[in-house]
């Protein structure tokens, strides 16, 4: 099709050059000018256009060794980008804490980088640094990981590092006093945030204090206090053994070098008695309370709805996360449109199921306008109970499909955001090929899956309501909506009479 001249100013195209349909005087161009009627005719405005089907997500296989001393080894080779991802995943997270010094995990995954081998806590930095790397180390309630990020051609001196690190701490007297009053006084500051008070205080409240999850992951002052070099020791002797622990590599490198590399490394690292995987009863649930944490002067209250939820492993867990999406897993979800949307309470509102190695919470919820904390309960309490008294309709039931299905290439894209994934695997002895199936699980509920998990996970009569606020301002409002017996509990979630 050819352009038509148009007339600027009484210039043609012709007078600029031989470039044809390109018109202009000055700093003003004017592009080709095409005619359009047939073109036009031919799109409906009046209607979206249809998406194809979405490609199936094609993911690298997981390979699998066992390296001399058994440590056990995965491999997803990804060749796209010369970086490399390396996991060292260990049975040594919270759960694992005495009852008597929660916390003790988490600090002893910090104290990792503190000093190993030859380093000190600058030199561990500054080399990371030097290869470009990113060295981390971290706990959660069911894993301690130590996990690095690095170009390809530096991978082997930054091995080198990433071994010193977990085989060889240090564990200094004065970088534990250190880092023991730098956390003591991170914990001095949750008092003054409201979001992080509900954080510690809502699992206390639906766990306990006797059960692994119930206890705060970073501990309280007075646990804080009592670690001492010797302490974390113990736990690290105990607990960082190969026979508890996966290593999990992603990227440009090959199973067989892989291999040869950690061997070379972890080979000569000794097995032991390692502690049990802890488990624990659930405590039994208990009526609908409202659970209230004076915190005079907030600005917002800070509500937790929820109660016992499930453990990764159930065999309900992609129904769940269907009927999640829909109820509060995504900006468009049930809550946040009726909360933020509909009445402006909050900036968001939303809902998840925690699921750990044991069954984690089950949890709504939002940061509200204090004056609207009654009227935010009414609307939360009505929409987890509506998803389970009425069907979910067709479209949102295909939209919250799609929702997930179509964001989680999305989690494979970096090869660090892939580790992150492919160590669930391991974590929680999924599968190896758990992922390859994935979307074709999540398409597979139904409107009935999704309604009869609903009804047996979403338990209104024991829900465990905290609210994080002004006692002076939201008590009579929350006592007037008849929700339950209002109990008074502090930031770890103990009763103050």
């Amino acid at each position: 099709m050819r352009p038509v001249a148009r007339r600027v100013d009484g210039w043609t195209g012709s007078r600029l050059g031989s470039w044809p349909g390109l018109v202009g005087i000055g700093c003003a161009v004017l592009l080709p000018v095409y005619p359009s009627t047939r073109l036009a005719a031919q799109v409906d405005r009046t209607k979206p256009p249809v998406l194809p089907p979405s490609p199936a997500l094609q993911l690298p296989a997981v390979q699998t060794a066992t390296l001399p001393n058994g440590l056990q080894l995965a491999v997803v080779e990804t060749h796209k980008v010369p970086v490399v991802d390396v996991q060292v995943v260990l049975e040594a997270g919270a759960a694992h804490d005495p009852a008597d010094l929660p916390g003790l995990a988490t600090f002893t995954t910090t104290m990792l980088q503190q000093g190993a081998g030859r380093r000190g806590a600058l030199e561990i930095a500054d080399e990371a640094a030097f290869l470009g790397a990113q060295l981390n180390s971290s706990a959660s309630y069911d894993a301690a990981t130590v996990s690095l990020h690095v170009p390809r051609r530096r991978l082997e001196p930054a091995l080198d590092l990433l071994t010193d690190v977990v085989l060889r701490p240090t564990f200094a007297d004065s970088e534990v006093a250190r880092q023991r009053e730098l956390r003591r006084a991170q914990i001095v500051q949750l008092a003054d945030n409201p979001v992080a008070m509900a954080g510690i205080a809502f699992p206390a409240i639906v766990y306990g204090r006797a059960h692994p999850y119930g206890r705060p992951l970073n501990g309280t002052e007075a646990s804080t206090a009592a670690l001492s070099r010797d302490r974390v020791t113990e736990f690290y002797r105990a607990s960082y053994r190969p026979n508890a622990a996966r290593l999990l590599v992603v990227g440009d490198v090959t199973l067989a070098e892989a291999r040869r590399l950690l061997a070379a490394r972890f080979g000569a690292w000794e097995q032991g008695p390692v502690p049990a995987v802890p488990q624990a009863a659930p405590p039994a649930p208990a009526s609908r309370t409202v659970y209230l944490v004076d915190k005079p002067g907030a600005a917002q209250s800070v509500i937790r709805i929820g109660h016992l939820g499930v453990a990764r492993t159930t065999p309900d867990y992609f129904a769940l996360q269907v009927l999640n999406t829909i109820l509060g897993g995504a900006f468009t979800s049930r809550l946040n449109q009726n909360l933020r949307e509909t009445h402006g309470y909050t900036y968001g509102a939303f809902s998840q199921f925690s699921a750990g190695r044991m069954a984690g919470p089950f949890v709504a919820s939002a940061s509200v306008v204090t004056a609207k904390t009654d009227s935010s309960l009414i609307e939360f309490l009505k929409e987890l109970r509506r998803i389970r008294d009425a069907a979910v309709p067709d479209a949102e039931l295909a939209k919250a499909k799609a929702y997930i299905t179509l964001g989680l290439p999305a989690d494979f894209e970096t090869t660090a955001a892939a580790a992150s994934k492919f160590r669930e695997l391991l974590v929680y002895g999924l599968p190896l090929d758990y992922f390859d199936h994935y979307a074709e699980r999540i398409n597979a509920v139904t409107a009935a899956d999704v309604q009869r998990v609903a009804r047996q996970y979403i338990d209104p009569d024991h829900f465990d309501i905290v609210v994080v606020g002004d006692r002076s301002q939201i008590e009579a409002g929350i006592k007037a909506l008849n929700e339950g017996p209002i109990v008074y509990r502090d930031l770890w979630g103990q009763e103050v009479k």
